[in-house]
């Protein structure tokens, strides 16, 4: 049994109830170019094939050469939050609405979010903002997006180019306690 007090719990939690809710995995096209431990099984190029979040065995050293670009040391729960599950973008709905939990597929799509990261926080830092850094985004339309503060660890409501608009919480883990996910769409 998971902590829910932790971000870790949190996540377990999520992806328990994601499995109840989707009994048949979500599908993806299988791309031999995009490998991830959460196909079930290989297909041929762009041929639906089922997927799940997998959980991660394997340390991350991102998180280590982020914080280093950016000459500070980055938020232990967002690390815990990216570095728990191999997975696509979760579906999820909290009290102000629906969102996407953003994950990672591969290692590949880590560095990814790593150049997105340190583009996100170069921005913040050319307007003379405190640092965020981003998590998920709202459905359907995708013009706000959630993030930790990555001082006090508070979870932020944030548009694009703006300053933070709204705390939504303490920290991730209470976030993320009030998060229940959603069916898959097809």
């Amino acid at each position: 049994m998971s902590d829910t007090s932790t971000v870790t719990g949190q996540l377990d939690r999520l992806i328990d109830r994601l499995a109840e809710l989707n009994p048949e995995p979500p599908q993806t096209a299988y791309d031999n170019d995009w490998p991830s431990a959460c196909y079930l099984h290989q297909a041929d190029d762009g041929q639906p094939v089922p997927w799940r979040p997998v959980r991660r065995d394997d340390s991350e050293d991102m998180f280590a050469r982020l914080a280093a670009a950016l000459e500070q040391p980055i938020h232990p729960d967002l690390v815990a939050y990216y570095c728990r599950y191999w997975s696509d973008p979760l579906p999820a709905q909290c009290p102000d609405g629906e969102l996407s939990l953003l994950q990672v597929w591969n290692p590949d799509d880590m560095e990814r979010l790593r150049g997105n990261l340190i583009g996100h926080a170069l921005a913040k830092r050319k307007q003379r903002q405190p640092l965020t850094l981003f998590f998920a985004t709202t459905e359907p339309d995708g013009n706000y997006f959630l993030s930790i503060d990555n001082q006090s660890g508070e979870v932020w409501l944030e548009q694009p180019g703006k300053k933070p608009l709204r705390k939504l919480a303490d920290s991730l883990a209470d976030f993320l306690a009030t998060v229940e996910p959603m069916e898959f769409k097809e």
